[in-house]
């Protein structure tokens, strides 16, 4: 039978025509396929939720929200670009406190449901918020901060019910970890691309604040989500229960943190995004500058960002295809080192060290970009299974939105730490005389995380980091029935902000 079945595909092969046909054909199926397999693996909601968290909400969305920040801060509001970059800080506080959103849906069913009113919520907040800065013009940046952070607190709470499902995958289907990493990725660099590709246009066209405006329809998918998402109902809830599962699960999260093989990659994780300053405020002035920088319009700035998209999709095919199965610290070791010496080329620019090597600055940002982008999602995968693999069972997305708060924590400290770097060195909407040194800096502070990265597990990913006992609640401290976790999965996000 192998002869001829051999035999048979040999002749389906002898025209020279037919092999790139059947060639195309499969690299069309492959991406399917894999698709398939993992709506398979997880229920179809769960896949959905992706999509709408990650790829239109975190993707699209955040790409139009990054963008119309930066000229609402600077065109709208007219603040420095140092107390832009701290606003832009603040608004991803309620990311930080991602274990509150995880121990309410993990504890606190509304109306006989734990998921579907998370994601309701989410989708008004973030609607609301929107709407209010699109249509109010007088808007004090207080109440717009607020608005701003309202938003980011919607998708918070979307995000967090969608982290849990993809932990839980991870530690029962270790095989499918990196693939539910790569969907993430996927999702929501896609969704980026396209963001990034339409925003510089939309602000052109329709004003930061007419942007915002489209935004509130992200947020109404969300609500959507929270409507169709297919999660049993649970009649009857003895919310007498609420406070001793709360206790439970924080005395969990406790037990586990104490772990040297959970705290140390913890700390790890929190100093490498705190030392990689963010003067990304500073640049994105310099950038729009008609005097001191090269005076990009809105529509090259969103295109520039758009090819960032295109550079961060393709660290998530190189991760897959070449990098998933190496051990973590290794792959950590050269991502920050690249990190690193990656941010160099901010310095070439400034300097105008790119013109006397005969290339325009539109060009060189692009390329600037693009490899600052893959590099950044290169270095935050591993990090993401990472944490997948530190979650204990019966609380995964609880203590999943714990270590991702552990890491928004860290993004903050590096976006205040850039703003207080940008008002040190006195870089203001038109001073930039010390942003080389800025930019300096932060590339030498970017290369001190590799001192501690004997902190990071040698293992493989496809390997168990917990002692088995760490993946097991006793029986006395069970925190909720099987049942309880219906749609989620990881993120990402936000290494942009992520």
């Amino acid at each position: 039978m192998g002869e001829e079945d051999e035999n048979i595909h040999l002749q389906g092969d002898s025209s020279s025509e037919n092999k790139p046909k059947s060639r195309n054909f499969n690299f069309f199926w492959v991406p399917l396929n894999w698709f398939r397999m993992l709506c398979n693996e997880m229920h179809w909601s769960s896949v959905f939720g992706i999509f709408v968290i990650y790829g239109v909400s975190q993707g699209t969305g955040g790409a139009l929200g990054r963008v119309a920040s930066d000229y609402y801060w600077k065109d709208v509001q007219k603040v420095q670009p140092s107390e832009s970059q701290v606003y832009q800080g603040i608004t991803g506080i309620p990311w930080i406190v991602k274990p509150l959103w995880g121990l309410l849906t993990d504890v606190l069913p509304i109306a006989g449901y734990r998921r579907r009113p998370y994601f309701i919520l989410a989708g008004l907040l973030g609607a609301t918020s929107m709407l209010v800065l699109s249509l109010h013009h007088n808007l004090h940046v207080v109440f717009a901060l607020l608005a701003m952070t309202g938003g980011s607190a919607g998708v918070a709470i979307s995000d967090v019910t969608i982290d849990a499902c993809a932990a839980e995958h991870s530690i029962n289907q270790p095989t499918i970890a990196a693939d539910i990493q790569t969907l993430c990725g996927f999702s929501s660099s896609i969704g980026a691309l396209l963001g990034f590709s339409i925003s510089g246009w939309l602000v052109h066209l329709m004003g930061s604040q007419g942007v915002f405006g489209l935004m509130s329809v992200p947020a109404g998918l969300i609500f959507l989500v929270g409507i169709l998402l297919n999660e049993p109902h649970v009649p009857n809830f003895d919310y007498g229960q609420v406070c001793q599962k709360l206790r439970d699960a924080n005395q969990t999260m406790w037990t586990t943190l104490k772990c040297p093989d959970v705290w140390r990659p913890c700390f790890y994780m929190y100093i490498s995004l705190a030392l990689s300053l963010n003067i990304h405020e500073g640049m994105f002035y310099w950038y729009t500058d008609p005097k001191a920088g090269p005076a990009f319009s809105q529509e090259k700035v969103g295109f520039i960002f758009s090819i960032g998209s295109v550079g961060s999709l393709l660290g998530v095919v190189l991760y897959q295809n070449l990098l998933k199965d190496y051990p973590f610290r290794d792959l950590l070791f050269w991502t920050q080192l690249l990190y690193g010496v990656s941010g160099m080329l901010d310095l070439v620019l400034v300097l105008r060290l790119n013109l006397k090597l005969g290339m325009p600055d539109y060009f060189f940002v692009v390329i600037d970009e693009s490899v600052s982008q893959m590099i950044s999602r290169i270095k935050w995968m591993p990090l993401l299974v990472l944490s997948a693999k530190l979650c204990p069972s019966g609380i995964e997305g609880t203590f999943f939105a714990l270590l991702m708060s552990i890491d928004n924590t860290g993004l903050l400290t590096s976006s205040w730490g850039g703003g207080l770097l940008l008002h040190i060195l006195n870089v203001t909407r038109t001073e930039f005389h010390n942003l080389w040194m800025a930019i300096l800096i932060r590339n030498i502070i970017r290369l001190l995380p590799l001192a501690l990265l004997f902190l990071v597990p040698k293992s493989e990913p496809q390997l168990p980091i917990l002692q088995m006992e760490m993946l097991e609640i006793r029986e006395g401290e069970e925190i909720h029935e099987a049942d309880n976790i219906e749609l989620v999965a990881l993120v990402d996000h936000n290494v942009d902000r992520s």
